[in-house]
């Protein structure tokens, strides 16, 4: 009887760590830049980095990491999309200097989009935001 306790104590606990897990990864995933944009103010280069994201409704805190240095940190709006996003991809906006701006991260195999700075603040407010 007490080794059945104790079994089932592991396994809960085993199963616990697991979910958690799991979720973490949910709020993750990739960005390729190929072009130099910048994002509230920072630039960020072509390259790989790792997104992630934290909050439970639609505005939500993304941290932009390349290795384990954080580059950048924004709010952002989770856009629901009609279809899972079949790639990573973003979109940018070109500015009046000739520089361009983040303007949404699309995560592989997700259906929303992570709308950064003024199209953020336009999807809040109902007014389409061009891409």
């Amino acid at each position: 009887m007490k080794l059945s306790k104790i079994s089932l104590a592991i396994l809960g606990s085993a199963l616990l760590f697991s979910s958690a897990a799991i979720a973490g990864d949910a709020n993750k995933g990739s960005l390729q830049l190929y072009e130099k944009v910048n994002v509230e103010g920072k630039a960020l280069n072509p390259g790989k980095y790792t997104v992630t994201w934290e909050g439970t409704g639609p505005d939500v805190h993304v941290t932009v990491s390349q290795g384990r240095q954080t580059v950048a940190t924004f709010p952002a709006h989770l856009t629901e999309q009609a279809t899972r996003n079949t790639e990573d991809a973003y979109g940018s906006a070109a500015e009046t200097d000739g520089s361009r701006t983040l303007t949404a991260i699309y995560p592989n195999g997700k259906r929303f989009s992570l709308e950064v700075g003024q199209a953020a603040a336009s999807q809040a407010s109902g007014t389409p935001a061009s891409k």
